[in-house]
């Protein structure tokens, strides 16, 4: 019993020492293969992106700088032969030519324009014809009870106008104003869904003018490409929330070019030059746009195919200002050389700085 037992500890005390042996194998083969991956890993190149700041923490790829190149400086703005960046703003100039008889005028080329920025001429980086670039327009159509009589009219001649010029790539918002502002179609090039939200439009009571002005614009302003705002009342506005002032700088801020149809020409009054018809002639010139009276259907469809005309016949001409942007308003002319008799139109100017209202 004893040789038995012997024999059975001493079998026991050998696959102990076995377990224990592949045990130390394993775990020097786990420390073996932790330092080759180590090794390994130290490598492999870094991605262009890897590193420190903000840009290799939020994993994207930094944009060229001195820094990346080890022959340059710090850049600290103090170094000799540092490049200082100026944020410098291209400036759009939407111009329409017209003759004596208010016929546009097309083929007109780059050296045939001269423009001047408080009267400091510039040079024209881009000149393009507009009839290219792709249209956003804005329709207001007074629905306010004073216009009763002469909505139907107004709602036919828009569909008309929507029909004549879009373009596929064009879009057109229709807002209908009263005693508030609706948006009874959103942008769309869609012929049909114009059709539906027009036939949508109801009365109201009073006239909210300015705030149309005001919204329409905002409207625009993250728009691509022309930017225009066509305007259907009959001159009042007795409920805006927004002044004549706040209207025609959001135009302006917009870069929209503002077309007032004016269905009834207000009568004479003390308020008439800020609240009515002087105040849509000037908001139109401002902008580079044009005005017009219309009393019947037949004057209501020629105002919108001149206005049709005049969008497919636009000049672009861009330039970076040559005089530093201080804060303020800066003015823009626009001359066509050696044509006397023709009739240049676009906006007045710009602000460099964006309003608070």
């Amino acid at each position: 019993m004893s040789s038995l037992y012997c024999q059975e500890y001493l079998a026991k005390f050998i696959n102990e020492i076995r377990i224990l042996s592949m045990f130390r194998l394993m775990v020097r083969l786990l420390f073996f293969l932790t330092i080759t991956a180590a090794s390994i890993c130290a490598q492999v190149p870094k991605p262009p992106w890897a590193g420190g700041g903000s840009a290799a923490k939020s994993g994207l790829p930094r944009t060229s700088s001195a820094s990346e190149n080890p022959q340059s400086p710090p850049d600290d703005g103090q170094s000799a032969g540092t490049t200082l960046k100026v944020d410098v703003k291209l400036v759009n100039v939407f111009v329409t030519v017209t003759d004596e008889h208010g016929a546009p005028v097309a083929g007109l080329k780059k050296e045939d324009f001269t423009l001047l920025e408080d009267s400091n001429q510039q040079s024209i980086s881009i000149f393009d014809k507009e009839s290219a670039l792709p249209l956003s327009i804005v329709l207001d159509i007074d629905t306010s009870l004073s216009t009763r009589k002469d909505l139907p009219m107004e709602i036919a001649s828009a569909r008309r106008f929507a029909h004549a010029i879009l373009r596929p790539v064009d879009a057109l918002s229709v807002y209908g104003f009263s005693e508030v502002v609706s948006e009874v179609v959103p942008f769309t090039s869609d012929l049909k869904a114009i059709d539906h939200g027009i036939d949508r439009v109801r009365l109201g009571a009073a006239t909210a003018l300015y705030d149309a002005l005001y919204l329409g614009a905002q409207a625009l302003e993250p728009r691509l490409g022309r930017r225009v705002l066509v305007v259907i009342t009959d001159g009042g506005d007795t409920v805006s929330r927004v002044d004549y002032t706040e209207a025609v700088r959001a135009a302006q801020e917009a870069e929209a070019i503002v077309y007032s149809i004016i269905v009834v020409p207000v009568e004479a009054s003390a308020g008439r030059d800020t609240g009515g018809e002087h105040a849509l002639i000037q908001i139109s010139e401002d902008t580079g746009g044009k005005y017009f009276y219309a009393t019947s259907v037949p004057q209501l469809d020629d105002a919108f195919k001149k206005i049709s005309d005049e969008l497919r016949t636009q000049y672009l001409l861009a330039y970076y200002p040559s005089q530093r942007l201080s804060s303020g308003f800066r003015r823009i002319e626009v001359k066509v050389n050696g044509g006397s008799s023709l009739n240049v139109r676009h906006r007045a100017g710009y602000y460099t700085k964006k309003s608070k209202f």
